[in-house]
């Protein structure tokens, strides 16, 4: 468990022998507990092999409410029950690598939570000298919207780069947030999210966006002119024409 965002930072900077590292975070916590969350880190077993847990026996949410569950104060019940699993002095355990990697898939149907809208997930990696303000910046204008965020991930990237034109990981630290569509008020916050992380010079994750404006994606992907020379004129996608307009 750490106690701050800084908390994070000096973790992921002394966890960096480790093969996989990620952070949760309570998007709710205000003041000195501004990012507070938990710290996870991986490294493949050498024991032998977890065994994996039964997707029979797994929960999962039988409907769609009429509403979203996922507000503020079920949002801020959750996660100091979630915060308070870990101990102080952390917990280390053998697990399969699917309750590492895919943790929301022990519930099934678990986006039946969000409602008949829906949810919209917000991902953005952010230079080495600009995260700190950045996230700091990010989580507190959520915040002021009003709006939670179910599962708010950080993590650090990598230095090894991809040789893919649209690749979207990159030197960095990449935040997650995931929120209930609320319409305009979300697209809102969605809209300022991207420019503070234009402003600290990142990147917006394009693989699963729905809203996503031109000048978002030309920032994060300044090399697009050149895949736009090598596409084959027949071949286009709504995203495409959306964010090359």
């Amino acid at each position: 468990a750490f106690s701050s965002l800084e908390g994070f930072f000096d973790l992921a900077q002394s966890s960096q022998r480790h093969e996989y590292t990620v952070a949760w975070i309570d998007q709710l916590a205000t003041g000195p507990a501004l990012g507070r969350g938990l710290f996870m880190r991986g490294d493949h077993g050498r024991r032998g092999v977890a065994r994996q847990p039964s997707r029979l026996l797994r929960p999962s949410v039988p409907l769609t409410p009429p509403v979203s569950l996922i507000g503020r104060p079920s949002l801020r019940l959750f996660n100091n029950l979630y915060r308070r699993r870990i101990p102080a002095g952390g917990r280390r355990r053998t697990t399969s690598y699917r309750s590492f990697f895919f943790p929301l898939d022990r519930i099934g149907n678990w986006n039946r939570l969000y409602g008949p809208r829906g949810l919209l997930q917000h991902q953005s990696v952010l230079p080495p000298a600009a995260a700190r303000e950045a996230v700091r910046d990010m989580l507190l204008r959520s915040q002021r919207a009003g709006l939670a965020s179910f599962l708010t991930v950080l993590k650090n990237f990598g230095d090894q780069k991809s040789p893919g034109l649209m690749s979207f990981p990159r030197p960095g630290t990449t935040l997650t947030l995931d929120f209930a569509n609320t319409g305009a008020p979300t697209m809102r916050l969605l809209d300022e999210l991207d420019a503070i992380v234009r402003a600290a010079g990142g990147a917006v994750c394009p693989y699963k966006d729905g809203r996503m404006g031109p000048s978002t994606f030309m920032a994060s992907f300044p090399q697009w002119p050149l895949l736009e020379r090598l596409r084959d004129p027949v071949l286009s996608s709504s995203f495409w024409r959306r964010v090359t307009a």
